[in-house]
């Protein structure tokens, strides 16, 4: 019996049929669980903050805060048995509008919205092979310019919904849409101000992603060979049109790209102001992102010439998952900072058990509580992300123009 005729074999199930089944059993099992751990309707919620983190994200020293609550001005923080104060999100919000209204001069910088003239930033953060903490670098990013008084819209353009998941969105079973409803080709499309949904940081909302982004892929050829029209040829365009609805609303865009270079990320490469390329430092992590820069040059060069505007204020090299200890990585950032030096971000993002273990519970570093944690492994944690995402945001404020970065 040959293949066609053992295909045809009646009851024979083929490899299609497997994963449909035991993708439905994903899916009916994390409903259960879902179910278990939040009940219908539920969200994430976020923890409150210690006074020397508050301290540090909005920008005063402990002892301005400590005052400000003995006289009974600003938000009032909750204080435990031994005295120890801690702010909300919200309260943290609260603080930048007072020190606004009443602190120095140069208040202004407690509440870091663009000024008249400076354009949105829409960050592109970006690589072709999956594993380089991209999604962790998005996430992180997001939330801290948040906690740091900036409105900000991240963009989940993977349809494996890794950051809509980690902002406590199940696309497997919540009913919502994807930035495809804002940029596909027919006459479905809706205004992206319909697809945003809050998050638990205040000050951060989030297009989530789910499957049907995969269509772009599909539709964006056919509609490129539809003569009638010109919306296929001009797709580059549809992610920077979309935020055109919500302009007013955001100060800065993080897009986590999908770890391919297809019609998607083209699109939203072409609506970037600035991109973060992240990379693992192995060789052949490397030797990966070599060739999809070759690739995207290639393919960007014609996009432009078909009047694409490629302008970017600044993009960068993140070193992700980084293990200062391992000798053949610390010789391939050297590698990389010797070719590239202007455009390697000076700090990295180290390797952590940390970022682990919250991930585990859909949490990133920012949210999970430090009791519940190694505190030294922690610590160094979160200080090499707020030293990465501060690097990143003083670059966002040098594309508006800020003295400084500030």
């Amino acid at each position: 019996m040959n293949a066609n005729s053992r295909s045809a074999v009646a009851g024979e199930r083929h490899f299609e049929d497997e994963i449909l089944d035991q993708g439905d059993l994903i899916s009916k099992r994390l409903h259960l669980l879902s179910m278990q751990r939040f009940p219908p309707n539920a969200r994430k919620t976020l923890r409150s903050f210690s006074l020397s983190e508050v301290a540090g994200f909005v920008g005063v020293s402990q002892s301005t805060l400590k005052k400000l609550h003995l006289d009974g001005k600003g938000p009032s923080p909750v204080t435990s048995p031994s005295g120890r104060r801690s702010y909300t999100a919200e309260q943290m919000l609260e603080l930048r509008q007072y020190l606004d209204e009443h602190g120095r001069s140069d208040s202004r910088l407690y509440v870091p919205h663009r000024r008249k003239g400076e354009k949105l930033q829409v960050l592109a953060v970006v690589n072709f092979k999956g594993g380089s903490g991209k999604t962790t670098t998005a996430a992180h990013l997001a939330q801290y310019l948040a906690l740091t008084g900036h409105r900000v819209l991240a963009v989940d353009l993977d349809p494996q919904a890794s950051l809509t998941s980690l902002h406590g969105f199940q696309p497997e079973l919540d009913q919502m849409g994807s930035l495809y409803e804002a940029i596909r080709y027919d006459g479905e499309r809706k205004p992206i101000s319909e697809i945003i949904q809050g998050t638990n940081f205040p000050g951060l909302d989030i297009v989530p992603a789910n499957l049907d982004l995969q269509e772009y892929e599909y539709d964006t050829p056919l509609a490129m060979s539809n003569r009638s029209t010109n919306e296929g040829k001009t797709f580059f365009t549809r992610i920077s049109r979309a935020l055109q609805d919500v302009d007013d609303r955001y100060d800065v865009v993080v897009v986590d790209c999908p770890p391919q270079l297809g019609y998607l990320t083209l699109t939203a490469l072409t609506a970037a102001t600035s991109v973060l390329i992240t990379i693992h430092p192995q060789m052949l992590d490397v030797m990966s992102m070599g060739q999809f820069l070759l690739m995207l040059g290639g393919i960007l060069k014609p996009i432009r010439a078909a009047g694409a505007e490629v302008n970017l204020s600044w993009y960068r090299y993140l070193i992700t998952r980084y293990e200062p200890t391992d000798v053949p990585q610390a010789q391939m950032v050297g590698f990389m900072s010797t070719m590239f030096h202007e455009y390697m971000l000076k700090n990295q993002m180290l390797k952590s058990t940390a970022i682990a273990d919250a991930g585990i519970t859909k949490q990133t570093l920012y949210e999970v509580e430090r009791a519940t944690m190694n505190r030294g492994t922690y610590d160094r944690a979160l200080e090499s992300l707020d030293a990465v995402n501060s690097e990143i945001a003083g670059l966002i404020h040098q594309a508006w123009g800020r003295q400084n970065g500030r």
